[in-house]
């Protein structure tokens, strides 16, 4: 419980909504008409935001009316983006509170209350029945996940048969211990990689089946590269994820960039399916 607790403390504390509407007035957006197109710099908060999210869109098969669980729903913005795109209900469960009261409270902003709900838990212990969800995913979440091979088992038993699963993280590569401070850890306390290869062995091993590894590293170091460089140029956005990620902002995309490019993290997302 102590390292959950540390995790959560790490990702976000405080007054996490208050923060986003604070700058979204200061980068001119006005709270009371706020869309998600406009939220989406700041609310797709894990590597390569929103286009990550677009990317994952593309590789599941979402239909309407689908009830789909976002593992590890940060503030909400896949969330809201694939129940509007796709006319879905997209339950969402965060270990971090002051993520969960943003989430909910920027879902209500933007007029979809009823369409996306995110609850505070651990995803290694889902709140919900068996068979619940007809698909679900988890986008750069696993990296603090301590006990992958439960985490894993909890997704396939509240997912339907047939539903599908997807996971985006950074795995662990062939070139040696990752540089920190990093998204997911200042110092390497709280961080758990693991190596693609056996990512997709625990997955098996939890009972998913069709599993399809595809490398991302080119398009998160090209994403990495183009933040590090609108950085040293002063056109840092007003409204963007880096204000979540507190004042080692530019020193965490750095480090990030340099793992991939050293081989030290291999990014990938892996989409399976739970058998009929």
């Amino acid at each position: 419980m102590a390292d959950s607790r540390n995790i959560s403390d790490h990702w976000g504390t405080g007054d996490v909504y208050g923060r986003i509407v604070e700058t979204m007035k200061a980068a001119g957006i006005d709270p009371d008409t706020v869309t998600i197109e406009q939220l989406a710099p700041v609310d797709h908060f894990h590597a390569r935001g929103f286009p990550a999210t677009q990317d994952l869109a593309e590789a599941l098969p979402f239909r309407e009316g689908q009830r789909i669980v976002d593992i590890g729903s940060g503030i909400g913005g896949p969330a809201r983006y694939l129940a509007r795109r796709f006319g879905c209900q997209v339950e969402g469960i965060d270990i971090t509170a002051p993520f969960v009261d943003a989430a909910n409270r920027l879902t209500d902003l933007v007029g979809m209350t009823g369409h996306v709900a995110c609850v505070h838990g651990d995803g290694q212990a889902l709140p919900f029945e068996d068979e619940r969800f007809d698909g679900g995913y988890s986008q750069h979440v696993t990296m603090n996940v301590p006990d992958r091979a439960g985490f894993f088992g909890e997704a396939f038993r509240v997912l339907k048969p047939g539903a599908f699963f997807a996971i985006t993280e950074h795995g662990l590569g062939p070139a040696g211990d990752p540089h920190h401070p990093l998204p997911w850890s200042e110092d390497g306390s709280g961080a758990y990689l693991m190596t693609p290869s056996d990512t997709v062995s625990l997955l098996s091993g939890a009972g998913f089946t069709e599993i399809e590894v595809t490398d991302t590293g080119d398009k998160y170091l090209e994403g990495y590269n183009k933040a590090i460089e609108l950085a040293e140029n002063g056109q840092v956005p007003v409204f963007g994820v880096h204000i979540l990620l507190g004042r080692q902002a530019p020193q965490i995309v750095r480090n990030a960039a340099r793992n991939i490019a050293e081989r030290r993290t291999h990014p990938v997302q892996i989409v399976c399916r739970k058998p009929v």
